[in-house]
């Protein structure tokens, strides 16, 4: 099909920026050249990608499936590039939420006493499933299993407790533990970075729930006293708030921990980084 580099660029930049403007200031070419671009990758791909009319442009389901495997291989080839002039790069992992809470700090220093010449960067992302796509990162920590069609290896690590977070000094907050029906008259905040809260109560007893874009507002929301949330056990270590109180859930089935990578793997050290965090997590035990 003679695709090119530019091709890829070409529509890599207009999914991501969403117009033909802005991607052709992004890759510094015309807006007319950039055009002829995209016709010819549609032309030999014989499918149309991007669909415009005089006020929107939008990828077609064929321009996004084309555009999620073009950011993956130009990040590919940017790795390759990378690793060929300056050695090894850093193993990325994701995360959304609380990483692995206070387990974090021990297992990444216990890696880098292992293996000191591959170290691990740690990012955090809204959605890592989709950062793993698109070769943002070699490997992302997820607390829901993701798409079986998305082409990821998906090993479970352990299993954490749920926890309710309540207003400091409301009632809840001075009982040992909780159970789902103590929340349910109370409004329940959702982080849209996070999907573990959803399903835990019978439809005829889900309380009112709303979203907010993030931990930050999570965390805000509850302290003021406007809602109460379901959280992972990790969140307590790595989101302490001091207008927040964290009290175990009695009667919630605990989460399980997941490392998701790509079946072919971005980055040579991601099963070697799995069997480390998967024996520190047992010596743990």
């Amino acid at each position: 099909m003679n695709v090119e580099l530019r091709h890829l660029r070409a529509l890599a930049a207009i999914g991501d920026e969403g117009s033909i403007t802005g991607a052709a200031e992004l890759l510094r070419v015309t807006q007319p050249a950039l055009s002829r671009t995209l016709r010819q990758l549609e032309d030999r791909l014989g499918v149309r990608l991007v669909e415009r009319t005089t006020r929107t442009l939008t990828l077609t389901d064929a321009g996004r499936r084309f555009h999620g495997h073009a950011r993956r291989i130009l990040r590919q080839l940017d790795d390759a590039l990378t690793e060929a002039s300056t050695g090894t790069r850093p193993l990325r992992l994701g995360f959304a939420w609380s990483v692995l809470g206070d387990r974090t700090v021990p297992l990444l220093r216990g890696w880098r006493d292992a293996h000191p010449g591959t170290p691990v960067q740690v990012h955090r992302r809204d959605d890592p499933e989709a950062a793993l796509r698109r070769g943002e990162i070699d490997a992302a920590l997820l607390r829901t299993a993701p798409d079986p069609s998305a082409g990821l290896q998906v090993r479970p690590l352990y299993r954490e407790r749920r926890l309710a977070a309540v207003p400091e000094g409301d009632p809840l907050a001075r009982r040992p533990e909780l159970r789902l029906a103590d929340l349910a008259d109370r409004p329940v905040v959702l982080c849209a970075t996070a999907a573990t809260t959803d399903r835990l109560w019978p439809a005829a007893r889900r309380p009112r729930t709303f979203e907010v874009a993030n931990v930050d507002e999570w965390l805000t929301v509850i302290a003021t006293g406007d809602a109460v949330g379901v959280t992972a056990e990790a969140t307590e270590h790595s989101h302490p708030h001091p207008g927040v109180h964290y009290v175990h859930l009695a009667d919630v089935p605990p989460l399980t921990v997941l490392l998701a990578w790509p079946r072919t793997p971005t980055h040579p050290a991601t099963p070697a980084f799995h069997d480390h965090l998967r024996l520190a997590v047992a010596r743990d035990h």
